[in-house]
């Protein structure tokens, strides 16, 4: 066959999902702010195309993250249907029962291992973080939803450098995120290599059976993929990615794209994924990019557009 890997197989692992974090994480670095009309054209276009989950927006003050500036009106404008497959972003009860008032359903509840950088990011030690999820949990089962913990700096900080897998065990295992419906493992930095994610990913799992794993990536040092992989391989169940390899983190420097979302799709191959399905997102990466005046980190939707016509995953022109 002349696509290589055949569709829906994932070399040692079961295909996982992907979560397109393009409107959340994608944007926080950028310069411009999409208009929120072009956001809602943007998730239905991922939604259409088949991507299973997406993370569309942020609870953050816009004073602080600017592009993610009309989340609260992106909500109002999806349907429940389209919410269904969406996450917010969230740091506070307050956030869960705010997003949850317009529509949200599902949240990611995000904090860091690393103290330095929650004071940076969230302005508040871990464990104050920690202690007060329980009510974010409490409000979104109120509104019938879902909610995760996303421990950023699982792997480096920017400030205080390695963390102790054993203090990401304890944080996954703290009877107060005991709501959380899934861990998602955050390599903020993009510094990690794929032994070590393997092993904390395996290490959670382990630790906390009932829970789905996700891997959140950067591509910093050129090892998304390998990384992201290495996951799946030790059970993460859905792999974070962005449209071009757009994102990063504004309080962490050092930080820099999400691995794509294009090079993620190649790589596993889920069976929803056809080479026009491949072809339709690559063009919106480009698109996107495009308006945001960002290069496309994508090395497969740089692939894409390489004259080897026979190979099917090339787009035609």
């Amino acid at each position: 066959m002349s696509g290589g890997v055949a569709r829906g197989d994932v070399v040692g692992a079961a295909a996982p999902q992907l979560r397109d974090v393009t409107l959340r994480d994608g944007l926080q670095l950028t310069g411009k702010v999409l208009p929120t009309e072009r956001k809602a054209q943007i998730v239905r276009a991922l939604l259409a195309a088949g991507v299973p989950q997406l993370e569309v927006g942020s609870m953050a003050r816009p004073d602080l993250v600017p592009p993610m500036a009309g989340t609260v009106e992106l909500i109002g404008m999806l349907t429940p249907e389209e919410l269904d497959r969406c996450y917010i972003w969230v740091a506070t009860p307050r956030h869960v029962e705010k997003a949850a008032a317009v529509g949200a359903r599902h949240f990611q509840y995000c904090l860091s291992v690393s103290d330095a950088h929650n004071r940076a990011n969230i302005g508040r030690d871990t464990d104050v973080s920690l202690a007060a999820m329980p009510a974010a949990v409490e409000h979104a089962r109120t509104a019938g939803g879902t909610i995760q913990l996303c421990l950023a700096t699982a792997f480096t900080c920017p400030f205080d450098g390695p963390v102790d897998p054993g203090r990401v065990l304890e944080i996954a295992c703290d009877p107060r995120a005991d709501g959380a419906a899934d861990i998602v493992l955050a390599d903020t930095l993009g510094q990690a290599v794929p032994a070590q994610v393997a092993a904390l990913v395996a290490r959670v799992r382990e630790q906390s059976p009932a829970r789905r794993i996700v891997f959140h990536g950067h591509d910093t040092w050129g090892l998304g993929v390998a990384n992201s992989l290495a996951a799946i391989g030790a059970g993460a169940a859905v792999v974070d990615g962005s449209l071009g390899g757009l994102g990063g983190c504004p309080f962490a420097p050092g930080a820099s794209g999400n691995t794509a979302s294009e090079d993620l799709l190649f790589a596993t191959r889920p069976a929803w994924l056809t080479p026009p399905v491949f072809a339709d997102l690559v063009r919106l990466g480009e698109s996107v990019v495009a308006e945001l005046g960002e290069p496309n980190r994508s090395r497969a939707a740089q692939g894409a557009r390489s004259e080897a016509a026979a190979f099917e995953w090339v787009v035609q022109r």
